[in-house]
């Protein structure tokens, strides 16, 4: 009988994939649950991964135009009732402000004291309060466009929590603009829509697919939403980021006018787009194994750690010293044009714990270095993506690492690739749909399925149906190989879209 394979993560995901990812969460020392119910705090390590989503953001952000401001994190409920749509839409999830002080009350107990004159709601989203500014800013065409970003905090008052994909509070970053015109503003959907993608692909290593959302799907209040879609590795979708072409309904809620150059008053054209710290939680599903935390390169904290081997007191100066010379050496070096980041452990832990952190760490490249490796001018140097591992000559390991990791970047997105491309299937018929959503195996329902890609006619019966049977949602209409076709579901005229279980 085969001995099974010893793994740093219990359980592993073919044997419970929601739990694989919690601990995952946990060895990488990302995040944990906070006391506040939903809330979580993310960790220096998850927090460092954020830091470098955010950079990488924020300049792709600012060479399309856009710049930062800050907006409240508290908005007034009438701001919320004056477009209706949007306002039911997040209603369920708001958090509500309805006191100001606390004072000592009966037993010592602190109660609120004074009420507001008017309920606040946490910033579930801003386009209400940006809109109430903008209407502000805007009196002439020559006003327009404003493109503008905020990095913040939101509250959205979940019920069923999971660290980084769907907490109560979370961080994100929302870009919103006004426009003069129909066409800039959907212009400007689709290319922040593509920024999105770029940075998926090109940074996190995870393939989308960019696509337009169904009636039923798109965003509260918005004419047009178009998202980027992720596969993890339970063959889930997930929804990495959103970007909305609101039309004018905002801007006739907020009263965004200006004075044409014609002459006329007109309502502005308004956009919202924005991705979050779900973005991590999609990175750790895509990329990470049996064994821990797998890190694309351009994201990691640390794209090398250098492991000193310490088994004498007499050998720790030499070694170590030697391991401060690498460190300068990989710190030359230039990746995706940006310095190698490079950590040494200097710890006092036996060389097993001190491997297995790292590796549930996801840290793209391990380097040990003992006194034989000193003594040979060498690196004993792993990669984490394949596990593989080889003695290395110091200078060549320096040379080289730059082109280790693209090559471990552009392994993962091949490997996520060819796992969301096998798991996809074109299905022409309800019945070969209703059968690739159904659990084959009962003590395991989430081993099946993946993303159909069928025709269906666009209706809301037939989305309704697909979530009570099958708890399946329409994830996108796919903005490249679409077409029309007839639906498999109810043999009117119909359009491509791809179709999953979702987070």
């Amino acid at each position: 009988m085969a001995q099974e394979k010893r793994t740093a993560i219990q359980p592993t995901r073919e044997q419970d994939y929601p739990e694989w990812y919690q601990q995952v969460i946990k060895a990488a020392d990302l995040a944990e649950n906070s006391p506040v119910r939903g809330c979580m705090v993310i960790k220096p390590w998850g927090y460092s991964l954020w830091e470098n989503m955010q950079s990488a953001l924020d300049k792709m952000f600012k060479a399309t135009g856009h710049t930062n401001a800050y907006f409240p994190l508290f908005i007034p409920v009438s701001y919320l009732e004056k477009e209706a749509e949007h306002v039911e839409g997040f209603a369920k999830e708001c958090a509500v402000v309805t006191h100001s002080r606390l004072q000592l009350g009966a037993g010592g107990k602190l109660v609120p004291a004074s009420p507001l004159d008017e309920p606040l709601i946490v910033r579930p989203t801003s386009e209400t309060i940006i809109g109430e500014m903008y209407s502000r800013w805007v009196q002439s065409y020559r006003d327009l466009p404003i493109l503008v970003n905020q990095w913040a905090n939101v509250v959205r008052w979940e019920m069923r929590t999971r660290l980084f994909l769907r907490t109560a509070e979370f961080l994100w970053q929302e870009g919103h603009t006004a426009h003069a015109t129909r066409a800039e503003a959907e212009e400007e959907t689709q290319k922040m829509l593509r920024v999105y993608e770029e940075f998926a692909q090109d940074y996190m290593a995870m393939p989308v697919i960019c696509g337009k959302k169904t009636e039923g799907e798109k965003f509260p209040g918005a004419v047009d939403t178009y998202c980027i879609e992720a596969m993890m590795q339970d063959r889930k979708a997930l929804q990495a980021g959103t970007s909305h072409f609101l039309g004018q309904n905002f801007a006739k809620a907020s009263g965004i006018k200006f004075l044409s150059e014609s002459g006329s008053q007109e309502y502005a054209w308004t956009t919202s787009w924005g991705v979050s710290t779900r973005l991590i939680g999609g990175m750790v599903m895509t990329h990470s194994d049996d064994d821990g935390l797998v890190l694309p390169p351009r994201l990691a904290p640390a794209q090398v750690v250098i492991l000193p081997v310490l088994h004498k007191e007499e050998e720790r100066a030499r070694v170590l010293e030697y391991c401060d010379a690498l460190k300068a050496e990989l710190s030359a070096q230039t990746y995706a044009g940006q310095q190698v980041r490079v950590e040494i452990d200097r710890r006092d832990l036996r060389g097993g714990e001190k491997v297995w952190s790292w590796v549930k760490k996801g840290v793209p490249v391990r380097a040990e270095v003992g006194p034989r490796d000193v003594a040979q001018e060498a690196v004993f140097a792993a990669r984490r993506d394949d596990g593989s591992k080889k003695s290395v000559p110091r200078a060549e390991f320096a040379a080289t690492i730059a082109d280790t990791l693209k090559s471990i970047q552009d392994s993962l997105f091949a490997r996520a690739k060819k796992y969301r491309d096998g798991n996809t299937v074109e299905i022409s018929s309800k019945d070969d749909f209703y059968s690739f959503f159904t659990p084959q195996n009962a003590k395991k329902p989430e081993i099946h399925g993946g993303f159909a890609v069928a025709h269906y006619d666009g209706s809301r019966e037939v989305e309704e149906a697909l979530k009570n049977d099958l708890k399946v949602t329409v994830r996108c209409i796919p903005l490249e190989g679409g077409g029309k076709g007839k639906c498999i579901f109810t043999g009117k005229e119909g359009i491509k879209a791809v179709f999953a279980k979702s987070y």
